[in-house]
C-alpha cells in the first residue's frame, strides 16, 4: 500500500507567498496578481494609531514602592510572568525617564505631596496605577493618617487586592495599554446597564454640609434598585 504525504494548506500558503514576493521584487507581478499581493502584504493605518501602538508597547515604569505591594510589583519582571513581552520591564530610577508610576502600598498624608511632586516631574503623557486596596481605599488601615490615591493624583487603572498578585498587576498593565491605544473595554456600569447610579455631591453643596445625594435615573427599572433622590 502506497502512502502519499500531502502538504498542509499552511505550508502551501507560505510557499505561494514566498513565490509572489520573489516575483514582485523581479517586477513580474502585474494586474490582479499585483493587487492581490498588495492587499495581503500592505497594512495601512493612521499616524495617531501608530503612535499609540508604539507608546502602549514601550512604557517605562518608575522605580517606586511604598509598602508590601512593592514586593509583588517586583515579581512582574520574573521569568514566569515576563512582562518584557509588552515592553514594560525597563524600570527607571528617575521620574524624568519614566511615564508611569505604580503606587504600590498605602499612602500617608505626609507622603502624598512628595508623590505628587514626583508625578509632576515625569514625562508627558504620563499615567498612574493604584495597586492594592490600601492605596485605592485605604483598606484595613482606614484612619486619619492615610489618604486614597484618587484624592491627589489622576489614577488611570486600579488593581484591587491586599496585596494583589503579580498576575493582577500584569492584567492592570494590559488594561492601561488598551487605554493608551484607545481600545478600552466596556466597564461594569456599561456591561450591567448601571449608568446613572453613581453617587454624586449635589451641585453647589460643599463637603460636610449634608448627606451624599444619590441619583439613579435608571435604577427604577430593576428590582431592588435605588430610587432617585
Amino acid at each position: 500500500m502506497e502512502v502519499k504525504r500531502e502538504s498542509l494548506p499552511q505550508e502551501l500558503d507560505f510557499r505561494s507567498r514566498q513565490l509572489m514576493a520573489r516575483d514582485m521584487l523581479r517586477g513580474e507581478l502585474e494586474g490582479e496578481e499585483l493587487e492581490r499581493y498588495v492587499e495581503q502584504a500592505v497594512m495601512t493605518t493612521t499616524l495617531e494609531k501608530a503612535v499609540a501602538w508604539a507608546q502602549g508597547n514601550s512604557i517605562y515604569p518608575l522605580t517606586f514602592g511604598l509598602a508590601c505591594c512593592a514586593i509583588e510589583m517586583m515579581s512582574i519582571v520574573a521569568a514566569r510572568l515576563d512582562i518584557a513581552r509588552f515592553g514594560f520591564e525597563a524600570f527607571r530610577a528617575s521620574p524624568r525617564q519614566a511615564d508611569v508610576i505604580i503606587l504600590s502600598g498605602r499612602v500617608s498624608t505626609k507622603m502624598a505631596p512628595v508623590i505628587r511632586r514626583i508625578y509632576d516631574q515625569m514625562l508627558a503623557p504620563k499615567f498612574a496605577i493604584s495597586m492594592g486596596a490600601c492605596c485605592s481605599s485605604m483598606g484595613v488601615f482606614n484612619n486619619y493618617a492615610l489618604v486614597p490615591s484618587d484624592k491627589f493624583l489622576p489614577i488611570d487603572v486600579h488593581v484591587p487586592g491586599c496585596p494583589p498578585r503579580p498576575e493582577a498587576l500584569a492584567h492592570g498593565i494590559l488594561r492601561l495599554r488598551d487605554k493608551i491605544q484607545h481600545n478600552e473595554r466596556a466597564g461594569w456600569r456599561e456591561r450591567y446597564d448601571a449608568l446613572g447610579t453613581e453617587e454624586i455631591l449635589p451641585a453647589g453643596a460643599a463637603a460636610g454640609d449634608g448627606p451624599l445625594a444619590v441619583t439613579a435615573p435608571h435604577a427604577d427599572r430593576h428590582s431592588g434598585g435605588i430610587a432617585g433622590a
